[in-house]
């Protein structure tokens, strides 16, 4: 059907479509554009191939959300990301929204348009897309084409609804069953990668392909093409939201959620997002949107995020003072809680479904986002992810708690920055470049749009970081103009990040205002991304070598007439039993593990009685004792300690300092090795 619109559409403007459209060697022109259609207005090849050692380069939208329009019931976000019909009827505004503006409720509550806009877009573009109006499409095929030509080649597309917001906004034309929208989004990439495809003159012959494996993704980037990763970031995935602390959703609900998002291709995702839910609570949302979203979160829940002192330096966002519009949202009676400024830590953190739903895509070698995740959850992932030295850590928009990026890069995952403006953004790559460095890895940013988050502003034609047109693109290869819409021509200067488009434009800018050299990082992107997908598809959790085969010996177990605390109760497996030592410091318990293996972890799994110093020690005769890793920090839950490899047949814990009254209390150790 398509091939005909075409024809159809460049028939009706004077202009015909085929296989004279474009040179024999310009692979990167379609043959059949639509017309009229939005320009790209970047001239020059885009750059192919890999390096010497196998590398890739390019840029990386680590979270971005091209389908966005197709969920939350259908209105919140106006326009699409493409349309059989053309560029006029996907970028119009939703009808409720003519005619000016005045009942575009979510846009005039976001505080866009000032209470009224013009809702015409294509082809005058008068008042959107804009950086600040966060209810209208950003990621048209053809501006997000545009980012692909100056340089952009891995873009992770999460696909995205919130059940509540759909609910409650009374503009719809579809139900709110998130994993629904989740399908429609899905199926909905797959016909945009069909629509690409039939200007190139056939399947697989686009730019833009969707990816499954980080085999697929390279070769795609070795194409000079544009590698599509599938995410989720929803707030109750597979149904699994709580009401009034009663989750709603089982393990068999979680493994037959992942299984189909798996089978969807969806490779990264969110466990949590805005409300607390039956896997994790969320990192709250900061000042008077916090506000707005807490009283969500009492609508979808029954309950509003309660907070603690936090036990570390990480601590989450804190929250607004209530304001009437929140408190307008909820029922009668009912008020909006007000917050410690000492107690910023969400209490909730990652549940006994949230390991298992964890340990779920560690199975499929899916990767997990950990932003939008409590400090509370955001720490029990990390160490179940420690625990297996499981790389697929993402964080791709600065919201993870950024005092653990280093954690993130210990175990081989890839960070990504929210696109603040050119010189904020500069600013916060500086501060993790040397840990970059350290880790031999690239940078990446995670746009956000279409994500209802705002964008950067116009720096203004005279500011010292202002993009002189035309500019060549950050590998040398294209020159890009200003971007041409319709009438509308886009500046980066005086619009902002106003759509998908402008994103290379923002990088040119960054490298203005910083050097070449952040931009260098960001183009290392793509092979960094790459590398984590990599190693989470090749993961092996390493043999475990004491659970079950071992025999353990301990310097006591503390009496108990009814249970049994002996020393064998932390080898079983069995989360339900556990060792504990006598009431003192000095307290050990060792394995055996029947001969000399290669180890190189010990995780801990412990009960509230835990260890702040301990060591772990080795020995290959069970008399001589050597330290191989030790702490005097340690803050109980799931530890992991990693050493370098060495040769034992003995593996020793050796508490030195309780964290409590009682003695020392472990589920299980577990030995990792060969």
């Amino acid at each position: 059907m398509l091939p005909l619109l075409l024809l159809a559409a460049a028939l009706v403007s004077g202009a015909v479509p085929g296989s004279n459209a474009r040179a024999a060697d310009s692979w990167w022109n379609p043959t059949a554009r639509p017309a009229p259609d939005s320009q790209i207005n970047v001239t020059g090849e885009p750059f192919r191939g890999a390096a010497a050692d196998g590398s890739v380069r390019g840029f990386v939208d680590a979270h971005n959300h091209l389908m966005s329009a197709e969920g939350f019931g259908g209105r919140v976000i106006c326009g699409s990301a493409f349309s059989p019909q053309g560029v006029a009827d996907a970028l119009k505004d939703c009808p409720e929204h003519y005619p000016d503006g005045s009942l575009a409720l979510f846009e005039n509550v976001t505080g866009g348009a000032n209470g009224h806009h013009d809702p015409v877009g294509w082809p005058t573009f008068a008042d959107w897309p804009a950086h600040d109006s966060l209810s209208h499409q950003q990621d048209y095929y053809a501006w997000v084409e545009r980012a692909w030509r100056g340089g952009e080649r891995v873009l992770v597309n999460d696909l995205v609804t919130n059940g509540l917001l759909c609910s409650i906004y009374p503009y719809k034309d579809r139900g709110c069953d998130e994993m629904d929208a989740i399908r429609t989004e899905a199926r909905k990439s797959y016909e945009l990668q069909a629509y690409i495809d039939a200007m190139y003159g056939g399947p697989g012959k686009g730019w833009f392909r969707i990816v499954t494996d980080s085999d697929q993704a390279r070769s795609v980037v070795e194409q000079g093409k544009l590698a599509v990763v599938l995410g989720v970031e929803t707030s109750e995935p597979f149904g699994c939201k709580q009401i009034l602390d009663v989750p709603q959703c089982d393990r068999a609900a979680i493994d037959r959620g992942l299984d189909e998002l798996y089978a969807l291709g969806v490779r990264s995702m969110f466990l949590c997002h805005k409300f607390d839910n039956a896997l994790c609570g969320v990192r709250f949302d900061e000042g008077t949107t916090g506000v707005a979203v807490n009283a969500g979160q009492f609508l979808s829940t029954g309950t509003f995020w309660t907070t603690e002192q936090c036990t570390g330096p990480q601590h989450d966002n804190p929250i607004g003072l209530p304001t009437a519009q929140a408190q307008g949202m909820l029922p009668a009676g009912v008020s909006l809680p007000t917050y410690s400024a000492s107690a910023q830590c969400n209490t909730r953190g990652l549940t006994e479904l949230g390991d298992y739903a964890v340990r779920g895509m560690m199975k499929r070698h899916m990767m997990l986002e950990v932003d939008h995740m409590s400090v509370k959850a955001a720490k029990s992932a990390f160490e179940v992810l420690e625990s297996q030295s499981y790389p697929g850590v993402i964080s791709s928009h600065s919201w993870m708690d950024l005092s653990w990026t280093e954690r993130l890069y210990r175990l081989g995952g890839f960070a990504a920055q929210y696109p603040h403006d050119a010189n904020g953004f500069v600013a916060e790559a500086n501060r993790t470049k040397a840990l970059r460095d350290a880790y031999g890895v690239g940078y990446g940013y995670g746009s956000d749009l279409n994500g209802v988050g705002g964008w950067p502003g116009p720096v203004g034609a005279g500011a010292p970081n202002a993009v002189t047109y035309p500019f060549r693109s950050a590998d040398g290869g294209a020159v890009l103009d200003r971007q041409v819409t319709g009438s509308r021509t886009w500046d980066v200067n005086t619009d902002g990040v106003a759509h998908a488009g402008l994103l290379p434009d923002w990088i040119e800018q960054i490298r203005l205002s910083g050097g070449q050299g952040v931009v260098n990082d960001l183009m290392k992107g793509a092979q960094s991304y790459l590398t984590t997908w990599g190693a989470t598809e090749r993961h092996g959790a390493g043999r475990e070598l004491a659970t079950g085969t071992a025999s353990a010996a301990a310097s006591s177990a503390e009496w108990n007439p009814f249970t049994s605390y002996q020393p064998g109760r932390a080898l079983d497996g069995d989360r339900s039993s556990r060792w504990a030592s006598d009431w003192s410091d000095d307290q050990w318990l060792q394995v055996d593990l029947g001969s000399v293996h290669t180890v190189d972890r010990v995780t801990l799994d412990w009960e509230r009685a835990y260890a702040t110093g301990y060591r772990i020690e080795v020995s290959t005769d069970g008399s001589t004792w050597r330290t191989v890793w030790s702490t005097t920090a340690g803050d109980g839950g799931l530890d992991t300690a990693a050493f370098a490899p060495t040769t034992a047949q003995y593996v020793r814990f050796h508490g030195t300092a309780r964290a409590t009254q009682w003695g020392y209390s472990l589920y299980e150790l577990s030995v990792h090795g060969t």
